[in-house]
């Protein structure tokens, strides 16, 4: 670095940018990791990077007045969206003894891929804290012949007649986020919530009807970042996830996985435009029942602010 008298930093010196491209890319490098997870950590470490790194001309000059950027000076924000993921569902239920099929709901059943609505609430009653809540109801039906035989419930399905196949499930999210690192033009925070899961299946023919419900809370932990790449578009990302890992007993395991990127156009402070993709990965085991449900998939929506 040039220095001028005393070996103090010249003012050119002290004028250079952080290169926060390039710290990013180098972070980045280093063993492979899932690509999910690898988009979570670069956005991460972009918004600590750059929301850390202060020109060292603000050493000698005074500091701006704050200058939010566009969106982010609501006390309450709702958003909706249309979800279309594709699915990977499969479901076993065991009674009277008699041990269930694994039933793959897509290939054995024949449900397709269907758009759902999402709906989102957050209550900001400062700049760092967030209380949040979230609520997608998903469902699925079916009705033809099933390709081998199955048993569900302790009842046995055969080939010779057709089943009609309606899943249910009710994802509830509730949580709080604390942005340690907050700037005008992005953040990085925790988030912990509690996950709700209500799966339903029923299957009937012509002979019987037979359903299988599984409800579990599961906890969640992750982080959260943005950065506004300008003053009224920004770019989020968030990963959570846990299991119980038998905490609750033998008859009790779960895990949960929930990824989200998404930008965001905030046309004002009150109305802006956003599109994303998702995934959620969830695995359930209760007593008799198990299930695994991955949804992932592009959504578009909207959110409004006061």
């Amino acid at each position: 670095m040039p220095r001028g008298i005393l070996g103090a930093p010249t003012q050119q010196a002290a004028r250079a940018p952080i290169n926060c491209e390039r710290v990013v890319l180098n972070l980045s490098r280093g063993e492979k990791i899932p690509m999910r997870t690898r988009t979570a950590q670069i956005l991460v470490w972009s918004a600590l990077v750059c929301l850390t790194a202060t020109p060292a001309r603000a050493q000698y000059t005074a500091r701006p007045m704050a200058d939010p950027a566009t969106g982010e000076t609501y006390h309450v924000e709702v958003s909706g969206d249309f979800w279309n993921p594709n699915p990977q569902i499969a479901i076993t239920s065991e009674a009277l003894g008699i041990a269930g099929t694994t039933i793959d709901f897509v290939n054995d059943l024949g449900i397709t891929q269907t758009k759902f609505r999402q709906l989102k609430v957050v209550l900001r009653p400062g700049v760092k804290h967030k209380f949040r809540f979230e609520y997608t109801p998903i469902s699925y039906e079916a009705e033809g012949a099933i390709k081998t035989n199955i048993i569900f419930n302790g009842i046995r399905y055969p080939v010779s007649l057709p089943v009609e196949t309606k899943l249910e499930w009710k994802a509830y999210r509730f949580g709080y986020e604390w942005d340690f690192l907050y700037r005008d033009r992005g953040f990085v925070g925790l988030v912990i919530d509690a996950h709700y899961t209500d799966v339903q299946a029923t299957l009937s023919n012509v002979l019987d009807t037979e359903f299988a419900r599984a409800r579990a809370p599961i906890p969640t932990i992750g982080g959260i970042g943005r950065v506004y790449v300008a003053p009224n578009i920004s770019i989020t990302g968030e990963l959570t996830g846990l299991g119980s890992g038998g905490l609750f007993g033998e008859d009790y395991n779960a895990h949960y996985i929930d990824f989200d990127l998404y930008g965001t156009i905030n046309f004002n402070n009150y109305v802006g435009a956003q599109v994303g993709y998702r995934s959620f990965n969830v695995f359930y085991h209760l007593k008799h029942d198990e299930g695994t449900l991955d949804l992932r998939g592009l959504y578009f929506g909207g959110a409004v602010r006061f």
